[in-house]
């Protein structure tokens, strides 16, 4: 069940504006019923403006009908025809100062060995911007000459389960053999 929108200013306007038992409006707001009882009564909720959970679309003028005419009834939130929200997908992932440094090395490796990946799909695995990769590829880059191709993975720019997902996707196939010849030639 979804949660009701501010529950006491709902309790509020449930309590001046039907006849509904203090038990069934405790049960729809998420309240104790002597909670509900003190805000009939004034003593808590002074201030509180009334919210319409029908003008809103949480309830029906049907359901709280319903539920007036038996209090042993439970109040029932209206569904929503409206598609539920996307989650935002996490943010680029924090690579700490001192890695910083090994990006251009993992830009290098990717274009290098993966020149089927695009721009973006770089920008994604490694955190880096679309000029940078421009420069490393048409070799304009500042610190260009001690640059050399190191694998992302190896350097913990990315995981290697990303990386052969987008190697996947942009229609190449994961070099695991390339990747052993590029360890055995390190010194």
């Amino acid at each position: 069940m979804t949660q009701l929108l501010m529950p006491k200013a709902t309790a509020v306007w449930l309590i001046d504006n039907t006849a509904l038992s203090f038990d069934q409006i405790a049960d729809l707001c998420s309240l104790h019923p002597l909670e509900v009882q003190s805000i009939a009564d004034g003593e808590t909720g002074i201030g509180i403006q009334g919210y319409d959970p029908i003008q809103n679309g949480q309830l029906t003028r049907e359901e709280v009908d319903r539920c007036e005419g038996d209090t042993s009834a439970r109040l029932v939130l209206a569904t929503s025809n409206l598609p539920t929200p996307n989650r935002r997908t996490k943010g680029p992932r924090y690579v700490p100062v001192a890695r910083r440094g090994d990006k251009p090395d993992g830009i290098a490796w990717l274009v290098k060995h993966h020149p089927e990946l695009k721009d973006s799909q770089i920008v994604k695995l490694i955190g880096t911007t679309k000029e940078t990769i421009t420069k490393i590829r048409e070799r304009t880059h500042w610190n260009i000459s001690n640059i050399s191709a190191k694998h992302p993975a190896m350097l913990g720019l990315c995981k290697q389960t990303d990386l052969d997902a987008a190697i996947e996707k942009a229609g190449g196939t994961p070099q695991v053999e390339e990747q052993v010849s590029d360890i055995s030639e390190l010194p």
